[in-house]
């Protein structure tokens, strides 16, 4: 079987996360995709409570199962504790599936940071690395930083959202109805938000 492993703080879930899930099965041929809420140290300062993020996650994975597709949420990084690192999480997931390929997704911003990453050097034999960026400003990487890059598959996803400008919009009291999947929309309405 072929996993991949979807990774991030998730604060909100966005279209945008769903349509990289989307494309990446197309594309790379997965047959399940593993949605892990990040406890990232590099990202200290969230708009919400982790018992929101869970729930959003979740509701990701369920637009994801909508299409015929299989998808699951792994809580294993939030229930640490501790700030969680890739390489532990890989290791983590091939422990529960020794036998089965696996696939890193990483989004642009992922991968600007890849190389502050904790013992970013074991993931190449962890898992194979698909980086999903625009082409006009990830294209090729520069000298300085094509070092690493050679085990990573580089391709081009045009959807400039973010998690940060959903949540500004929120704040503002603008509709984010546009940008996140409609069970998200509403259970952030629900909740209240990212609301001042």
């Amino acid at each position: 079987m072929h996993l991949a492993v979807f990774g991030g703080t998730f604060d909100p879930p966005h279209n945008g996360h769903l349509a990289l899930a989307l494309f990446a099965r197309e594309l790379l041929k997965i047959d399940r995709i593993i949605v892990s809420v990040s406890n990232n140290p590099l990202k200290q300062r969230r708009g919400t409570a982790d018992e929101h993020r869970k729930r959003m996650a979740s509701l990701l994975s369920s637009e994801i199962n909508l299409t015929g597709w299989s998808s699951e949420v792994s809580l294993w990084e939030l229930e640490k504790r501790t700030p969680s690192y890739t390489v532990d999480l890989l290791h983590y997931i091939h422990a529960l599936y020794p036998h089965d390929r696996l696939t890193l997704l990483l989004g642009e911003d992922s991968f600007r940071e890849f190389n502050s990453w904790k013992a970013y050097e074991q993931l190449y034999s962890l898992a194979e690395i698909c980086v999903f960026g625009r082409a006009s400003s990830m294209g090729e990487p520069s000298p300085a930083s094509r070092e690493g890059t050679e085990g990573m598959r580089f391709i081009d996803f045009a959807y400039p959202l973010s998690s940060t400008a959903i949540r500004e919009l929120a704040a503002s009291g603008q509709s984010i109805a546009p940008y996140v999947p409609s069970s998200i929309a509403r259970y952030i309405a629900e909740h209240n938000l990212y609301r001042p």
